[in-house]
């Protein structure tokens, strides 16, 4: 048995829980411990890989539910694609993503890493179960196929179609599942770009899955290092109790003839205080995905997965203690103190939250059909006529057409500012968009020099562009020279 010093020299040395003394890699094979935690995550889970499997089939308005389609550069969340032009909404939107991690984690802990992590997910309730059933549960006797060579070899190939699987399922959230399909029905000589993307991705699932595993929560995943500025000491994070559990030690049985059958005293020395509730079983230990003793307080390896709860649990069951020894409890609690849900963090979060949504939905509410863009030719700012009469502004009008059809948008200037564009007919320009296609067209502006008289060598005016069905309106700056025409 580790007496209290030894653990204590053991969390002073700050090796990682997959690193053996000598620097090798500790290959970690969890146990399993049944409880009400884990037929919580393992049901979750499943929904969550439902909900993968199913979204890139799914679509509303036309649209798949989601497609990250980087070539063509555009997003579609739920029907509505953001294009490149989006860049407020995109902003906001991730802004919104981190604000609301970290309320979360302020309140919740590491609730994302051990319940909602595709990482976790597919670890401990796709690739971990395909390895037991094949190789054996550590602890248990291997049947013929977990101990013969074979076990080895139909795991590596259950994660292999899996991979397989997970790598089209992947991709499908960036070509579309109608792309996919014809790509799969072709040989790979027809669309050789794919064939290697799909190779990479599930060559790179295989290497996390089955090899780098907890190392990516360990050593890759910033998340982890994040956590001691998003919590607090009033953080829902899972606790040993060591006002409970201290001192640890083993409990021994009675003696043949003793008047009961099982002496739940502790052996310990006459003199010594009585030992708490943990017996040192290390089932907590035993059954961590990520090989950390919770013991030894908050780790940044800890992903929060609650199986040392459930491990617990069933040990106090069996020794008759109260259950909750590892819990889910704040720091605070575990010291006694009063645990306090309203605090600076947690309003703070809500609100900045609240005003960034508020300001996504009222630029979303107000996007208009039809992108415009109006920018300066490169060169002189303004070109005069031969007697400076006339002043002739070079512009270049870009256009972003977001309706789902090709459609001809004519520009023309609004009102009477004396300004008209160069070369057109009936004083309006015609510009033919695809749909969510960016157009760029040049053209010249000249307008009579008196129109910039009575300003300081600007002149406000609005543009016009629109079809039959809809309309918009754009002001943009003409420069001229300051004064009028000497007499």
């Amino acid at each position: 048995m580790k007496t209290e010093a030894q653990h204590s020299a053991e969390r002073d040395t700050g090796t990682l829980s997959t690193l053996n003394d000598d620097g090798s890699r500790k290959w970690l094979k969890p146990r399993v411990s049944p409880g009400r935690y884990l037929i919580k995550r393992r049901l979750f889970a499943w929904f969550l890989i439902l909900i993968f499997t199913a979204l890139p089939y799914i679509t509303i308005n036309s649209k798949p539910a989601v497609l990250l389609d980087i070539l063509h550069r555009e997003f579609t969340f739920f029907g509505m694609t953001f294009l490149p032009t989006d860049t407020l909404l995109l902003a906001l939107f991730i802004v919104s993503v981190f604000i609301t991690v970290f309320l979360m984690t302020a309140l919740l802990g590491r609730v994302w890493c051990g319940w909602a992590c595709p990482q976790t997910v597919y670890m401990e309730f796709v690739y971990r179960p395909i390895e037991r059933f094949f190789t054996g549960v550590p602890g248990r006797k291997k049947n013929k196929l977990q101990a013969g060579p074979f076990g080895g070899v139909l795991k590596n190939v259950s994660y292999l179609l899996v991979s397989l699987f997970l790598a089209h399922t992947f991709l499908a959230y960036f070509v579309g599942i109608d792309s996919l399909i014809h790509w799969v029905g072709r040989s790979p000589l027809d669309h050789p770009t794919s064939f290697i993307v799909i190779l990479f991705v599930t060559g790179m699932i295989l290497f996390d899955f089955g090899i780098f595993r907890e190392q990516m929560c360990i050593v890759a995943c910033p998340y982890g290092r994040f956590q001691s500025v998003m919590l607090d000491r009033n953080s829902l994070i899972i606790s040993y109790d060591p006002n409970r559990g201290e001192p640890r030690g083993r409990m021994r049985r009675a003696k043949k003839g003793s008047p009961t059958p099982v002496d739940l005293t502790v052996s310990a020395p006459p003199k010594e205080p009585e030992l708490g509730d943990c017996i040192d079983c290390a089932m907590c230990v035993t059954t961590c995905p990520t090989g950390i003793d919770i013991r030894d307080g908050l780790q940044l390896e800890c992903i929060g997965c609650a199986q040392c709860i459930d491990a617990c649990d069933t040990i106090m069951d069996k020794v008759g203690r109260d259950r909750g020894l590892i819990r889910y409890s704040t720091q605070e609690a575990i010291d006694g103190k009063p645990t306090h849900l309203i605090r600076p963090r947690v309003i703070i979060y809500p609100l900045l939250l609240t005003l960034v949504l508020t300001l996504f939905v009222v630029v979303l509410v107000g996007k208009k059909p039809i992108d415009v863009t109006i920018l300066r030719e490169q060169g002189l700012p303004y070109v005069s006529n031969d007697d400076g009469s006339m002043i002739t502004n070079n512009i270049k009008i870009k256009l972003v057409n977001r309706t789902p059809a090709s459609t001809t948008f004519a520009v023309r200037i609004a009102g009477d500012p004396g300004a008209s564009f160069v070369g057109t007919e009936n004083g309006s320009l015609l510009i033919e968009a695809d749909p969510r296609e960016p157009v760029t067209q040049g053209v010249a502006i000249v307008t009579p020099r008196e129109a910039f008289a009575a300003g300081k060598g600007m002149l406000e005016i609005t543009f016009e562009i629109g079809n039959e069905n809809l309309s918009v309106e754009q002001t943009y700056r003409l420069i001229g020279p300051r004064g009028s025409v000497s007499k």
